[in-house]
């Protein structure tokens, strides 16, 4: 995968992730305590994928630069 495709995917990852955290804390707001587990594991996963694979699309692209 290269560096344009990769950055893409980490960004809508990373949304997703952080749009999933934002549902959770409304939904406990709201009075909600047994949440799905699907968006408690999106809320969980989602943001740290998307900013690893952000973290790596850069070193690639700064690598790309140098040589």
């Amino acid at each position: 995968m290269t560096v344009p495709k990769l950055m893409p995917l980490a960004i809508g990852l990373f949304a997703v992730g952080v749009l999933a955290i934002i549902v959770v804390f409304a939904l406990f707001a709201a009075g909600h305590s047994d949440l799905p587990v699907a968006l408690n594991v999106a809320a969980t996963y989602l943001p740290a994928i998307g900013l690893g694979l952000g973290l790596i699309a850069v070193v690639r692209k700064a690598r790309q630069k140098k040589s």
